[in-house]
């Protein structure tokens, strides 16, 4: 495994980086924009126009990067990801904001599958399950400490979007200085609906739900902190809590997904879900402790259901078509994620703050029916014909990720 992280530490370097600029930008906008003033519609827009930027990229970046080279593309990206957050902190308005998250969500989507499509270039049969296993510890690592730097100062200063601006370009210097020769061109993303409904209907609705619910979170979960009272630095814990639950809770769960039907656990998993968000929604918790605790049990379950949703996809499908079923599973849920913070942010102004926990509560309960209904309608893949289930980081996965999983078809050695 030591070797393994050797032979990838320069672009694993910049990945944390990347991750650590994203996770403290993304935190940053919401909680200053609330303190500004914004509507919550307007900050849940943000979370909108960051994931239509991200599937933008994920179609469009694998032309760029043929067309100029990764090396070339990869640094555009990652300054484009350091200008946005510097013009962030200049130009405080909700509509620059929403059109610069935007870009950013299209930088960085193109960063990740750039980083990834060399990590494919360098991983073989032997060691790819210890790469994706270090990329996986390094994002959620990453993303948690970006967040928690949020409480060691002011957001309404600029000194946080100075930081991510300079956190995006120390990501530039890793692979900048790279000896790694250029890998493959990027693998272009094929979307086929019917195809996707056919294989699996409980992973293509799934994982439009799924995102609906993690987008609303996702995006919104910090304007709900600051709404209820708790301090700044309790709302980064908060957020950073629900990461590394959902991070921690994919493996139990996904080994009992590995044992029984896909379908049960995601009922049952999603039916939890659903209640926790119902008991926020209607008992307005506002000591930290209980919210902190409640957040951290919601995100530990409400985070393990995309990539269980996606094994069930893949229990349906051959090892040829893992790429493209997993990478259409991901749009789906990019689609998702585009919706949820809009519902979300309309059920905040229209109800009450914890409004929020009842849009994800519907998509969960929804999530839970219909996996109940198409047990009774399909017979499930027999154990010992599945393939294992493996953690996935889904808010920032892209094609180019899926092709480092373990699961994807390797080239014979």
């Amino acid at each position: 495994m030591f070797r393994s992280f050797i032979q990838v530490f320069a672009l694993l370097c910049g990945t944390s980086f990347l991750v650590m600029a994203s996770g403290l930008h993304g935190l940053l906008l919401p909680l200053r924009g609330g303190a500004e003033g914004f509507s919550t519609t307007s900050l849940g827009l943000l979370g909108t126009a960051w994931a239509g930027g991200f599937i933008t990229s994920c179609l469009l970046a694998p032309r760029l990067v043929r067309r100029v080279g990764h090396v070339r593309a990869f640094s555009a990206f990652a300054s484009i990801a350091a200008i946005v957050a510097l013009l962030t902190g200049i130009l405080v308005d909700s509509t620059a904001w929403i059109v610069l998250r935007a870009l950013t969500g299209f930088a960085m989507a193109g960063s990740y599958m750039v980083i990834e499509s060399w990590l494919n270039e360098r991983a073989t049969n032997a060691n790819r399950g210890q790469i994706f296993g270090l990329y996986m510890v390094v994002n959620f690592g990453s993303i948690t400490v970006g967040q928690m730097m949020i409480g060691f100062g002011d957001v309404h200063t600029g000194t946080f979007f100075m930081l991510s601006g300079i956190l995006f370009c120390l990501a530039l210097i890793p692979t900048a200085i790279s000896t790694a020769s250029s890998p493959k061109p990027l693998t272009e993303v094929q979307l086929d609906l019917k195809a996707l409904y056919r294989n699996s209907p409980v992973a293509f609705l799934g994982c439009i739900l799924i995102g609906i619910a993690n987008g609303a979170f996702g995006t919104l979960g910090a304007v709900y902190g600051a709404e209820t009272g708790i301090s700044t630095t309790e709302i980064a814990l908060m957020m950073s809590a629900s990461v590394m639950g959902g991070a921690l809770m994919q493996i139990p769960v996904g080994r009992m997904s590995d044992r029984t039907d896909r379908r049960y656990v995601l009922a049952i998993v999603g039916g939890a879900a659903a209640a926790i968000g119902l008991l926020i929604f209607l008992i307005a918790p506002h000591h930290a402790y209980a919210i902190l605790a409640m957040t951290a049990i919601y995100g530990g379950l409400a985070y393990t259901l995309y990539p269980v949703a996606v094994a069930h996809a893949n229990d349906f499908s051959d090892q040829q078509s893992f790429v493209k079923v997993t990478s259409g599973l991901l749009l789906l849920y990019g689609f998702g994620t585009m919706i949820g913070p809009i519902l979300g942010a309309w059920a905040m102004e229209s109800i009450a703050p914890e409004g929020l926990f009842a849009i994800t509560a519907l998509a969960h309960i929804s999530i839970m029916t219909h996996a109940i209904i198409r047990s009774r309608m399909r017979a499930p893949v027999p154990i010992e014909l599945r393939d294992n289930f493996q953690t996935v980081h889904s808010e920032r996965a892209t094609p180019e990720g899926v092709r480092l999983d373990p699961r994807a078809e390797t080239l014979p050695e």
